[in-house]
């Protein structure tokens, strides 16, 4: 297909996400199963097109003066299709599959100078939200949400149970791999650029044989920050798919006893083909939604993990239209689930144990506010300076650097760190 078929396609795709409120990935197969002619290169272009668009809408319907879907493919095109603003202009000529050409606004709209933008826009980020981000980050803001509005590399965890990193990273290296900057079982796969095809690491075989896992350089650090080791009890509480299950369960060499738990059944499913693909064995999976179950293991971890349910807001770069439809009433939602989440882990955790409670957020009312409003009703428990805690964890290296400047707490962001947003603070109870 050619450029301007493809543009067209992706106005196409934009239409029913932004007008008929279709989920992106819906979207994109519906998309491909109404023109089979386009080949996987094609869908792979419009899918990086369409993301794009997303995740810049604010700064492109600032440009273009409009935020309707044509407005926003154009727009995002040169970036996306690695062509110049002066291919996308030739591209657009009315032909057959080709959207009808530019007006004089769009035009200018390609080449205008993001400089004269207000900063939620340059930053693209919801203009209710700008003051508590703006906030978070005071002078970096703009940078920070640049740096979400870019795409996402894939970070990789070496499965050190089954693998080792040199191995893993031989083995993806027609993928540009390299070890990731904080992480020492970290591997990060570059980001495609222009058209490029996004690499689907998980047919490798390394993959297959439990080599690695697909996880976040930041949650790799929340799992590494947690103390869990060698003949210690675990709990994930908010468990998911597994990702820090797993990850616990190489840090503990499969010794000890490993509890994950999640109240929802559907995004606990995948953790069973996962335990068995990563050789783990010393995890026991709690019925969903079982809270008796839950209750009954008593006051026993040196851990808890509270991974809590959050508004997703630091995940923007692999999950862009969430940025768009996120609402206040959702994020007051998720501020109360967060409450009961850390209530429920001040129960479970021994004398002398540690909450782990992280979040992928990076609004400090899902971060820093509920960390103190748990230590004002929890008198038992303080805060482990993430200095501490590292140097607990036994990782060499440098300290990382929170993005907002605290060292009680450690907030991890795509501009300074290069990972999703992640919020980690380990909570001790008094022994």
């Amino acid at each position: 297909m050619r450029p301007g078929a493809r543009i067209a396609a992706a106005i196409e795709v934009l239409e029913a996400i932004l007008n008929r409120y279709q989920p992106v990935a819906m979207a994109l197969t519906d998309w491909g199963k109404a023109h089979r002619f386009a080949g996987s290169g094609d869908r792979n272009a419009i899918g990086g097109l369409v993301y794009d668009a997303l995740r810049r809408r604010a700064s492109l319907a600032w440009a273009l003066g409009d935020d309707g879907p044509r407005a926003l493919a154009i727009g995002a095109a040169p970036q996306a299709l690695g062509i110049s603003a002066e291919a996308v202009i030739a591209a657009c000529d009315g032909a057959e599959h080709s959207p009808p050409p530019l007006s004089d606004a769009e035009r200018a709209g390609l080449t205008r100078d993001m400089a004269e933008a207000p900063d939620a826009a340059r930053a693209d980020i919801p203009e209710w939200l700008w003051p508590s981000f703006s906030a978070q980050f005071g002078g970096n803001a703009v940078a920070e949400g640049e740096a979400m509005a870019r795409r996402a590399p894939a970070d990789l965890r070496v499965n050190t149970l089954k693998s080792t990193q040199e191995k893993v990273l031989k083995a993806l290296l027609p993928f540009g791999a390299a070890p990731c900057p904080i992480s020492p079982m970290g591997i990060r796969v570059p980001p495609p650029s222009g058209a490029q095809r996004t690499p689907n690491l998980q047919a490798e075989a390394a993959f297959q044989a439990g080599w690695f896992e697909i996880q976040d350089e930041g949650s790799q650090i929340a799992a590494l920050l947690s103390g869990a080791g060698p003949r210690k009890q675990v709990l994930d509480l908010c468990a998911g798919a597994g990702g820090k299950t797993l990850a616990f369960a190489a840090l503990m060499q499969n010794t000890g006893q490993l509890y994950a738990y999640d109240a929802d059944r559907n995004q606990l499913k995948p953790i069973f083909d996962r335990i068995k693909r990563a050789n783990v064995r010393n995890v026991q999976v709690l019925r969903a939604g079982d809270e008796t179950a839950l209750a009954a293991l008593g006051s026993r971890f040196d851990v808890v993990l509270a991974d809590a349910p959050c508004t997703g807001t630091g995940t923007w770069r692999r999950r862009p239209d969430a940025k768009w439809r996120l609402k206040p009433e959702a994020l007051a939602a998720r501020q109360a689930e967060q409450r009961s989440v850390l209530a429920r882990a001040a129960s479970l955790v021994k004398p002398g144990g540690q909450i782990v409670y992280v979040t992928c957020s990076i609004l400090p009312e899902e971060n820093v506010e509920q960390v103190a409003a748990f230590l004002d009703a929890h008198r038992d428990f303080r805060i482990v300076p993430t200095a501490d805690a590292w140097t607990a964890a036994g990782l060499a290296g440098e300290v990382p650097v929170s993005a907002d400047g605290r060292s009680d707490t450690l907030l991890l962001s795509p501009g300074r760190h290069g990972t999703d947003g992640f919020f980690i603070a380990v909570l001790a109870r008094s022994a």
